[in-house]
């Protein structure tokens, strides 16, 4: 493309820094481009892509009214507003690792890093614009739906050896056979394509073929391997933290999805999963910040609701209920209802009530204010239907720690048979949560708090088999909790000095793993240093 062709493009820049802005819309013009289109924030470029369609959109990576550029290219996509037939380019003069990698799994079409020339800013366009025009056709059917006839328009443009994007065309070609779910060919399309080079693109794609064709042992040895990359790292811990979710392997898919969110945070659906799985594990702390990074990076975005808010404001809860210690309660509690003023202003119209009448019961328990929590909940109307299976779940979870355990166990199984009935809106992991909350609640008839109260209060009276069985269910449900860690750890080295050789060696491990996995405080390290004492004494190996 010559310098000339410039004037023909369409083309919108986004950018809120009048200096910014205008230094780049000068070095545009003096590339000859004539139809150039302004917005300053994102709501002037969601209204101008909705009625002007562009060639080329340069927006600002770092935009601060309402929506940022990540949260405004997702909602030009989801709401296809774009075509895969516009280049789409982010600037920005952040290269920190958490926005680069943020920025590649958006996948746009080139990321320019401010300040820069007018000769590289022609050499990007330049070459961005090309390859658009070239592949026009093929992006055209992909947007219109037509993956078979891409694919085989593509076949036939490979036929000429000779084509400068025959990569791009490949990649794209084994995007569409999954798309098409054409798995077996997918696969051996991508073996093809590795066995001319080693792209990474034809790595992923051969994977996800895997995956989908359930062949997970040798997807995963892929996956470990491509763990080792840098340009693969981030993808290969996303899509490993998929399929352990899918073998229900809870523990490893929390491990692979947390370094993927610590990579690039601002992934909402992975954050979810995140917090999902984190629930299952019995990690509430972790549960628990997913929804605070989900609440933070989804506001103003197409994924912000109030669901949003009121589920940071349940996994607070749930998190506050699995502590002891009351400085973490308090900030928790804090926070919970700062995100119930925030759900209030961003959506003063929304009509949930109820939710928030569940969760202040949740509250007021949380407080050991049991009688204000009892008088929310029986004041509540029971619903024939489930409008939200959160906020059912919320209400179950409350029912259970108020002590109405047969109400409780009817609204899981309400749940339980909304989500078997709805399972596009259901995915398994969700019920896999469900079913297990259904489970605990039905053997462990008390709530968290009146549990570890029960277990220290028969410790002290000397029924240390009552106390043992109470401490362990407390731990089953709170096996991140040190308090009950230490205090089931004592119970099962007092029970075999009362009846020696009784001792369940594999729980005693499970409780040092976890005590020495943490930060503990002052006492707890000369309470944990005691009973190390006991073990040696004792010839226990408990590392």
């Amino acid at each position: 493309m010559s310098l000339n062709n410039f004037s023909n493009i369409k083309l919108l820049i986004v950018e809120e820094q009048p200096l910014a802005l205008s230094h780049l819309r000068r070095s545009l013009e003096q590339l000859q481009f004539k139809h150039i289109y302004i917005a300053e924030h994102a709501i002037a470029a969601i209204e101008l892509c909705a009625s002007e369609k562009f060639d080329l959109i340069i927006c600002s990576f770092d935009l601060t009214k309402r929506q940022n550029g990540y949260q405004l290219y997702e909602e030009l996509k989801s709401k296809n507003l774009i075509k895969n037939t516009t280049a789409f380019i982010f600037v920005s003069a952040e290269t920190s690792g958490e926005l680069v990698h943020s920025v590649l799994e958006l996948q746009p079409d080139d990321f320019l890093v401010k300040p820069f020339s007018i000769k590289e800013l022609k050499t990007r366009l330049t070459r961005v614009l090309k390859r658009k025009s070239a592949l026009k056709q093929i992006f055209t059917l992909i947007d219109d739906g037509n993956d078979s006839k891409a694919v085989k328009f593509i076949n036939k443009e490979l036929d000429n050896n000779d084509n400068t994007y025959s990569p791009i065309m490949l990649k794209l070609k084994g995007e569409a056979l999954l798309r098409l779910k054409r798995v077996d060919e997918a696969k051996t399309f991508y073996k093809s394509a590795l066995s001319l080079q080693k792209f990474a693109w034809a790595k992923i794609g051969l994977v996800e073929a895997l995956i989908a064709n359930k062949e997970h042992v040798l997807a995963q040895r892929m996956l470990k391997t491509m763990l080792e990359r840098s340009e693969t790292r981030l993808v290969a811990l996303d899509l490993l933290g998929r399929l352990e979710m899918q073998l229900n392997k809870f523990e490893n898919a929390q491990t692979f999805l947390q370094q993927a969110s610590n990579m690039a945070p601002r992934n909402i659906e992975r954050q979810k999963s995140l917090g999902r799985v984190a629930s299952i594990n019995h990690d509430y702390e972790s549960s628990y910040n997913a929804h605070k990074d989900i609440a933070q990076y989804a506001k103003h975005s197409i994924h912000d609701s109030p669901e949003i808010y009121l589920n940071a404001a349940r996994a607070g809860i749930d998190f506050a209920l699995a502590t002891d210690q009351t400085e973490q309660i308090n900030r928790i509690t804090r926070q919970t209802q700062k995100y119930l003023g925030d759900l209030k202003k961003q959506f003063p119209n929304a009509d949930n009530q109820t939710q928030l009448d569940v969760l202040n019961a949740r509250i007021h328990y949380l407080k050991d204010e049991h009688q204000k929590a009892i008088l929310l909940i029986n004041q509540l109307e029971d619903e024939p239907t489930i409008r939200s299976i959160d906020a059912a779940l919320d209400k179950a979870k409350a029912c259970h720690e108020l002590g109405m355990q047969h109400k409780a166990q009817d609204l899981f199984t309400q749940i339980i048979q909304h989500c078997e009935r709805h399972k596009d809106i259901s995915d398994p992991t969700t019920l896999h949560y469900i079913h297990q909350q259904k489970t605990e609640k039905q053997d462990i008839t008390m709530g968290p708090k009146e549990l570890n109260n029960h277990a220290v209060t028969q410790f002290n009276r000397g029924r240390i088999d009552v106390a043992l069985e109470a401490f362990t269910q407390a731990f089953r449900v709170m096996p991140k909790n040190a308090s009950i860690a230490l205090n089931l750890a004592q119970c099962l080295l007092d029970k075999n000095h009362q009846k020696e050789n009784t001792i369940n060696t594999p729980l005693l491990k499970k409780c040092f793993a976890l005590l020495n996995s943490l930060d503990l405080e002052t006492d707890q390290k000369e309470r944990l240093g005691k009973l190390k004492v006991t073990c040696d004494e004792l010839g226990l190996s408990v590392e």
